[in-house]
């Protein structure tokens, strides 16, 4: 509302006040060139009256509610009645004037010509406050349409938060179940790893962002986790090259389903394989790459459904469209699996 005021208020005062430069005369007095201005304001007063009874008024319950052959009639009648203030106001303030105010610069006379002049600008002058609102309507609607982009893709973000919680807490869960069979202690030290897990899970995930060195710190313990599950056999490698308080604004829980894939098909039935994580942050660009041997799912694995990575991509392309890659797959001896995101903020 602001912005609109200030335009209307600078563009009409240009209209108004512009004439008093081409009025001017080193020899006359100001009160001489001020009434040979105020002769000429005829024409200004006039555009400005019809494009506002337009602007506020014809366009938009008219033109706008679908009577646009109502708007265009009274339009003739305004346009006609601006057009006769304008050569009224143009006599009577010339015959008001003294008679020095009559010398130098004396501003259009009415004449044949300039009635067809002034009819062609007052046309002008409505089709300008046509395409203000014109303008203006668009304007609304693509910000209308914006909004409701935007509330669509929170509405879907949380959803998929919300779907990410339980997930990770099956999958953690199903990791314990599996412990306890064989080693209690360490299915006892893996519930005390799991609680500090939820505490990130269950609070900085309800955030749009965090800072990345939290979710390094997540991570790092996602893997002290996984490491009581793992055998001596599985050799894990970790390479994080991020400051412990960078504080670079990353979306939650947007890496672990690349590292829950990776201890689900890095580990073989035998308790080999390897798991290579590395992450790095330079210049507001975030890069984590995992690497790990390929051995498929076997088939009485209840260690997820598979949802994880489908819930990266989406987030992926409504957090950050167009300012990510994503480079996964396999090797050609399909020994080992990739994966690699770069976000740039």
């Amino acid at each position: 509302m602001k912005r609109n005021l200030t335009i209307h208020l600078l563009g009409w005062g240009i209209v108004l006040f512009l004439p008093l430069l081409f009025f001017a005369s080193p020899n006359d007095t100001w009160s001489m060139t001020l009434m040979r201005w105020l002769r000429s304001l005829g024409g200004p007063l006039a555009y400005m009256l019809l494009f506002y009874i337009n602007y506020l008024w014809l366009v938009p319950k008219f033109y706008f509610g679908g009577k646009k052959g109502s708007f265009y009639a009274i339009n003739v009648v305004c346009i006609a009645t601006a057009l006769g203030m304008m050569m009224g106001w143009w006599h009577v303030v010339n015959d008001w004037m003294p008679a020095e105010a009559h010398r130098g610069p004396r501003g259009p006379r009415p004449h044949n010509p300039m009635y067809f002049y002034n009819t062609i600008s007052l046309i002008l002058v409505v089709g300008l406050s046509l395409a203000v609102r014109l303008t203006q309507r668009w304007q609304h609607a693509e910000q209308a349409r914006q909004e409701a982009e935007k509330s669509r893709a929170e509405a879907e973000l949380s959803n998929l938060r919300n779907q990410l919680n339980p997930h990770f807490l099956l999958n953690t869960l199903n990791n314990i179940y599996a412990l306890i069979a064989f080693d209690a202690d360490k299915a006892q030290l893996a519930v005390d790893e799991l609680s500090r897990l939820l505490r990130h899970v269950l609070y900085d995930n309800q955030q749009s962002f965090v800072p990345l060195y939290k979710e390094v710190a997540f991570m790092r313990n996602y893997i002290e986790l996984m490491k009581i599950r793992v055998t001596d056999g599985v050799k894990i490698e970790t390479d994080i090259r991020i400051a412990d308080d960078d504080s670079t604004p990353i979306a939650p829980l947007i890496f672990i389903s690349l590292l829950e894939n990776a201890f689900k098909h890095g580990v073989s039935p035998q308790g080999k394989g390897f798991i290579r994580m590395e992450m790095s942050q330079e210049h507001g660009t975030i890069t984590c790459a995992i690497s790990n041997s390929n051995y498929p799912k076997r088939a009485n694995d209840k260690s997820g459904s598979g949802i994880g990575l489908e819930q990266v991509s989406k987030r992926l392309e409504l957090i950050y469209p167009g300012r990510y890659t994503w480079e996964r797959g396999l090797n050609p001896e399909a020994t080992e699996y990739h994966s690699k995101i770069t976000i740039k903020n």
